[in-house]
This record gives structure tokens, C-alpha cells and sequence, in this order.
């Protein structure tokens, strides 16, 4: 794309475009906060399955992914939605069943393999999960490896330090890169070329957007160019690794975005009561995914009086008095 192009699109062209069945998938945010809900509902409203899905520690949209049938596999370190679901219940359903294949790694690792994705080097060093079952205990076996040249030979290595005791690390783990087809991310922030501002804590966001070859940016709003350069070092994901911006309010809902609104904790009630009956998840999907066309008719859906209670404070970035139970 040339520089200064506008990216701008709809979220079903996006979605229809880079995002495919079999395709390697991460999606950004971290448990109840800047899931990339919209999308994650456009992808399970086109059917597209079979999705090989990374996320750091995500909630809300990796469980709906999972829930709706879209995901074959699962790389990430943590899938809980908070107090809501410590453990995510559809993903829990099927691990167990054997309905997905899932290996994990901790936060840290699954970080530095973003990394080393975005650095173009194949893995990391780190002396995280060094005597855990994480090293022993593998998700992916041995065939499934040497039949998916997108896998690497091993869920990670163990290897001397070649320095020998040097800084006090005779062991190192190597953690394989990740290098992804697309990477879809909610932010608050974007100008039309795909130049990214995200407010708060930015997980792995950044990362994740670098380790892959296409990305799709949701925002909040989009503002002008100038605006961004204002403030330049507030700007985490330059233009160049966008490929396409969706201007979507609330686009994170019913996980929170800061500054913009909090998680709604009526939805993720309701949420987990449905998705821990089999029926009933069913007819949730009917109602909240595929018997509306698009976000903003589940918004509408939803009502302005529970959006507005869930309105960020312009002082905190969260909804005050809310009530979380």
C-alpha cells in the first residue's frame, strides 16, 4: 500500500478479505479489556472456521471464537474473562471434549514470541517456565508437527547457556516465533492511513500487530493525521503495518475500552449463564450474532440506558458506580 493511502473500510470488506478459513489468526487485548468484539462477531457471522487462533491472555473473544466453532487451535498463555469466567467456559467445553488442540505457554512467553515474530528471527531466549510442566506437557504432538509446515519441530527447546554461567543463567528456553496471517486489534485511536494511538495499557498489542503479515485495526475514532502528530511519541503501530482501519464505536463491547466505556457485566452474567448450557449457547449465538446484521444492531439491541451506564469517567477511564456483580 503507499504511503497515505486511507485504509478506511467496512468490518465485513475487512474481514472477508483478510481473514479466511485455515488462516493463522491473533487477536489483541488482554481478558475483558480492547477485545476486538466486533470483529470477532463479523468473523463468526461469515462462518469462517477451521482458524488456527494465537491471543496473549484473552477472554471474551477468544471464547466466542471458540464457542461458535470457528477455531481448530489454540497457542496462548491465559483464556479467562475475569470474575465473570476465570477459566473461559466454551473453551474449557472444548479442550475437554477434544474439540479444539490447544498448547499453552506463560504471558511472558507468548510475548516474546509475538516479538520474535515482529524481529523476524525465528525464536527468544527467556528462563521463563524453567521446572513447569510447561516445558513437558505439549499440545501439539510430534506427527501433527511434521505435517504442518506452518508448526514448529518443537513446542520449545532447552538448551546451555553458550555463555556458559554468564548473568546466572545455565539453562535457556527457546520459544518459537509466531508469524501470523492477520492481526485484528480494537484501539482508541487511528487516522485514516492506519497510524495507531492506543490509551493505557497496551498488552501485546503492539507486538502482535508486528508478527503479522496483514492487520486489521478497529477504533473507536478516527482522527486526522495531525492530530497523531501532535503527540508522536503516543503513537504505538505506525501506518505501514496497517492494512485496513474500521471505524467501530464500541467496537470492544461487552469487554471495556479505556477512557471510552467499561465492561458490562449485565452482558458477561448473562453471557456465562448461556454458554454453560449447550441449548442454550445455541440460541444465544441465533439471537446476539447471527440474527443481527451487524454491531451496531447488537448496540441497539443492548439500549442506550445499559451503554450509558457503562460510560468511562473522563477522569478515571472507568465507569463509576457501576455495579459489577
Amino acid at each position: 500500500m503507499k504511503i497515505g493511502q486511507d485504509k478506511s473500510v467496512s468490518l465485513s470488506a475487512a474481514v472477508k478479505k483478510y481473514v479466511f478459513s485455515g488462516c493463522h489468526l491473533s487477536i489483541g487485548g488482554f481478558t475483558i479489556n480492547r477485545n476486538p468484539m466486533a470483529a470477532v462477531y463479523e468473523i463468526i457471522r461469515q462462518k469462517i472456521d477451521d482458524i488456527h487462533l494465537y491471543a496473549h491472555s484473552n477472554g471474551q473473544g477468544v471464547d466466542e471464537l471458540i464457542g461458535a466453532g470457528c477455531v481448530s487451535r489454540l497457542e496462548i498463555a491465559y483464556a479467562g474473562s475475569g470474575r465473570f469466567a476465570p477459566t473461559c467456559i466454551r473453551f474449557k467445553k472444548a479442550v475437554q471434549s477434544g474439540a479444539i488442540a490447544i498448547e499453552d505457554y506463560s504471558n511472558y512467553q507468548m510475548t516474546l514470541r509475538f516479538m520474535a515474530g515482529a524481529m523476524g528471527v525465528p525464536f527468544l531466549p527467556t528462563r521463563s517456565s524453567l521446572g513447569t510442566d510447561i516445558i513437558e506437557k505439549w499440545g501439539f504432538s510430534k506427527q501433527m508437527r511434521a505435517n504442518d509446515s506452518r508448526l514448529p519441530n518443537e513446542k520449545l527447546m532447552i538448551m546451555d547457556n553458550p555463555f556458559g554461567s554468564w548473568g546466572n543463567a545455565p539453562k535457556l528456553v527457546l520459544v518459537p516465533a509466531i508469524n501470523c496471517d492477520v492481526t485484528i486489534l480494537h484501539v482508541q485511536k487511528a487516522d485514516r492511513e492506519g497510524t495507531v494511538r492506543m490509551e493505557g495499557l497496551t498488552f501485546s498489542d503492539i507486538e502482535q500487530a508486528k508478527c503479522a503479515k496483514h492487520v486489521i485495526v478497529t477504533c473507536e475514532e478516527i482522527v486526522t493525521s495531525d492530530v497523531l502528530k501532535a503527540n508522536p511519541d503516543q503513537n504505538q503501530i505506525p501506518s505501514f503495518c496497517v492494512d485496513a482501519v474500521v471505524h467501530i464505536p464500541y467496537g470492544a463491547y461487552p469487554t471495556a475500552c479505556y477512557r471510552y466505556y467499561d465492561y458490562d457485566p449485565a452482558y458477561l452474567n448473562a453471557y456465562r449463564k448461556n454458554a454453560e448450557n449447550d441449548m442454550r449457547y445455541s440460541t444465544y449465538l441465533e439471537e446476539f450474532i447471527y440474527d443481527v446484521t451487524d454491531h451496531q444492531a447488537l448496540l441497539n439491541k443492548i439500549g442506550t440506558e445499559q451503554l450509558n451506564a457503562i460510560a468511562a469517567d473522563p477522569r478515571t477511564g472507568y465507569a463509576v458506580g457501576l455495579d459489577r456483580r
